[in-house]
């Protein structure tokens, strides 16, 4: 049986219950209207071109400004500043560089003990940066809850949370009892309570924040500007091209996430996979009563196929996962942002881990592409002739990772060594994936394979420990 969740398909009430949501990221939605940047008209002369106006493109911003006030810096963004990822993704602040511990260790372990230092040092950054700068993000530290769904999660708890604790992180394991006496759901079995560097935020209001922050320390910001090429220019510096425009630059950093890549060669290495997510209208004082969830706590399961989902500040409930959609090519659009099939299953899901929470409906639905990559954490490199960088292929978690990306990003451009520049984690590339059809065919195998152990407590089949012994195995 797969995990807690239902063989039958969803029912046309579980459909009912989003029938009437917008397809707009919550986040998006609970901002004030505000009129866009204009576009790019004409060519400009910037010191720093940034392509992409999300959390890494204005991390990047608000950093060369600081380390150079006199700075001329430059942000093109093709839509609204945060229409991507960074308007789109749960809101969970985890401070991790390599997509969880276990995913560190599998590809850096001797790099293990830097990288998490690197990765709290980052987030504590994060919150200072979030006071200097006056951005309410609402900002919740409240700790990572993992519920425990399947009996072979509860056996593996105490080896987790010991694994945790050696690297410095406050754990908690929970049984049954007291899991549900922080959210009350049928389904847990166990729980475990990282309280460390993990928190909650708006990741709307950060965004705009951020574009605020950027604006008042003389960024400028085109939206609605896609760029279309770079070329090298005559004078050693960068041309960027746009469809109004241009953009003459020294130096050029790439922040674009899973949208098509400027250059040829990251087409190898990013595929871009859909994520799904409903959010409901604010609970009532009943419903709040009937689940508990009084710590607030961001909570994801262990599962392979795994659920996330946590409060907002007006105590609705987002709740995403499970599937990750991947198409031929990897086509990115609005066109893709309603999936009927995701949404039924979600909804279907959601009641039953909530069967307290009946009548309950969903005011948003959304989708959005996340940019993965074969080691499922960023990776970094140059081009050029070292005038252009990029750092991309996040895999989620990326919230405050990007800050650390950023900060990576433009070190490399500069050609400052750093302690992070010298490590294997930004020099090394990730495994490139092959092309298509075999890439589909691949992501394909492996996401059934996934789900097959799933089925069968956990257990990996030959496929997955093939690719654990190559390096590339994932199981969250």
């Amino acid at each position: 049986m797969p995990r807690p969740w239902p063989t039958t398909p969803p029912t046309a009430a579980h459909r009912a219950a989003y029938a009437d949501a917008k397809v707009v990221s919550y986040w998006l939605d609970d901002l004030p209207a505000r009129a866009a940047d204009p576009p790019l008209a004409g060519t400009v002369d910037a010191d720093l071109c940034i392509v992409g106006g999300g959390f890494t493109g204005l991390w990047a911003a608000l950093h060369a400004k600081a380390d150079d006030p006199a700075r001329d810096v430059v942000v093109l963004e093709a839509d609204r500043v945060g229409a991507g990822a960074s308007g789109r993704n749960g809101g969970f602040l985890i401070a991790s560089l390599t997509h969880g511990l276990a995913n560190g260790l599998a590809r850096f372990p001797d790099e293990m003990k830097t990288l998490e230092r690197l990765a709290f040092e980052y987030f504590e950054g994060l919150k200072a940066d979030l006071i200097a700068h006056g951005i309410d993000a609402q900002l919740e530290e409240t700790g990572e809850l993992t519920a425990l769904l399947e009996p072979h999660e509860v056996a593996g708890a105490e080896e987790e949370a010991a694994l945790l604790r050696a690297y410095g992180h406050d754990v908690e394991v929970l049984d049954a009892a007291a899991m549900r006496a922080e959210v009350d759901s049928p389904t847990y079995l166990g729980g475990v309570w990282d309280r460390s560097g993990a928190g909650l935020v708006h990741p709307g209001r950060l965004v705009a924040g951020l574009r605020g922050a950027a604006l008042a320390a003389g960024v400028r910001i085109y939206e609605h500007t896609p760029a279309g090429g770079l070329a090298k220019a005559a004078d050693g510096g960068v041309t960027v091209t746009t469809p109004g425009g241009a953009v003459r630059a020294r130096r050029v950093l790439l922040a674009t996430s899973a949208y098509p890549p400027l250059l040829a060669r990251l087409k190898h290495f990013v595929v871009a996979v859909y994520d799904y997510v409903l959010v409901s209208e604010p609970l009532s004082t009943a419903q709040k009563d009937a689940i508990g969830w009084r710590g607030r706590q961001g909570v994801g399961d262990a599962g392979n196929r795994f659920h996330y989902y946590r409060l907002t500040a007006d105590d609705r409930i987002l709740w995403g996962g499970f599937d990750a959609v991947y198409r031929r090519g990897g086509p990115v659009g609005a066109q893709l942002d309603d999936h009927d099939p995701t949404f039924a299953a979600l909804s279907q899901h959601f009641f039953t881990t909530f069967p307290q929470l009946d009548g309950l409906r969903f005011t948003h639905r959304w989708g959005g592409a996340i940019d993965t990559c074969s080691r499922f954490s960023v990776f970094f490199g140059t081009a050029l002739g070292g005038r252009v960088a990029y750092a991309t292929g996040y895999t989620g978690l990326g919230v405050a990772a990007t800050r650390f990306g950023a900060r990576v990003g433009l070190d490399l451009l500069d050609g400052r060594a750093t302690e992070a520049t010298s490590l294997d984690y930004v020099r090394r590339k990730p495994v490139p994936f092959p092309p298509e059809p075999l890439r589909a065919g691949v992501i394909a195998l492996t996401q059934r394979e996934l789900a097959r152990a799933d089925r069968n407590g956990g257990r990996r089949g030959p496929w997955l420990r093939t690719l654990d012994r190559l390096g590339l195995g994932f199981d969250s």
